[in-house]
């Protein structure tokens, strides 16, 4: 019963922003599709990669899906903080508490977001073409290089924020410090299939480069309960 009221406290209080959270969305996304060409040739230098396209409407599609990108990057502080003002709702937590919260979630989503652009993408990206040769020459579409980029980007914001949320339920009660470190090999298959579900292309490369650093996290969420002495 106690879950189910929980629930639907989280549920109302999401309500209250989701109309500004859509409108903001799509507003960010219309002013950034002006600046998506310039976007779109950095990453494509950063990279080092040159892109064709197959349909007519490709770059054009190529060009949304990076605005639309590039808008939740920017209102992820926003998001985080509805995210969590529903989330801690329900357990009272609030004031300094909720900042907290909100500011390492935030510190901890650009943290992946950075370290998959600069160490985990081009590693990767250099691994898969290494596969080469004279005889087989790669030729990426745009719609599916930024499909493969902004989702491995937005994946590894989000795993990075695994320890803040692993402190989280063990202070409220849901998941003690206990739970993470009788269950290690519970999450490390958990870590395998959602590494899986989350990497763009199922190669166990890149399976291994975001598993391998989310598995890290968790221990790393161990070690932190372990500062702060919440069992």
């Amino acid at each position: 019963m106690a879950a189910h009221s929980s629930l639907i406290i989280f549920i109302s209080e999401l309500r209250k922003s989701i109309r500004r959270l859509g409108l903001s969305l799509f507003l960010v996304t219309l002013t950034i599709f002006f600046l998506s060409p310039q976007m779109l040739r950095y990453v494509q230098e950063h990279l080092a990669e040159k892109l064709y396209f197959f349909s007519v409407a490709g770059p054009f599609l190529a060009h949304v899906k990076m605005s639309l990108f590039g808008a939740v990057f920017v209102l992820m502080p926003w998001l985080l903080t509805v995210l969590w003002k529903a989330m801690g709702k329900p357990f009272k937590v609030e004031g300094k508490q909720l900042f907290f919260f909100v500011l390492f979630t935030c510190l901890l989503f650009y943290a992946g977001t950075m370290f998959c652009y600069f160490v985990t993408l081009p590693f990767g990206i250099k691994f898969l073409l290494g596969f080469g040769s004279e005889e087989l020459k790669p030729v990426i579409s745009v719609g599916r290089f930024v499909n493969f980029v902004t989702l491995f980007i937005l994946a590894f914001g989000a795993i990075f924020e695994l320890p803040i949320f692993m402190v989280f339920m063990a202070k409220v009660g849901v998941c003690p410090r206990s739970f993470f470190e009788r269950n290690r090999r519970y999450a490390l298959l958990m870590i395998a299939i959602v590494a899986a579900l989350l990497t763009p292309t199922p190669d166990v490369v890149n399976m291994l480069l975001m598993g391998g650093p989310l598995y890290i996290l968790y221990e790393a969420g161990i070690v932190i309960l372990m500062i702060m002495r919440i069992k």
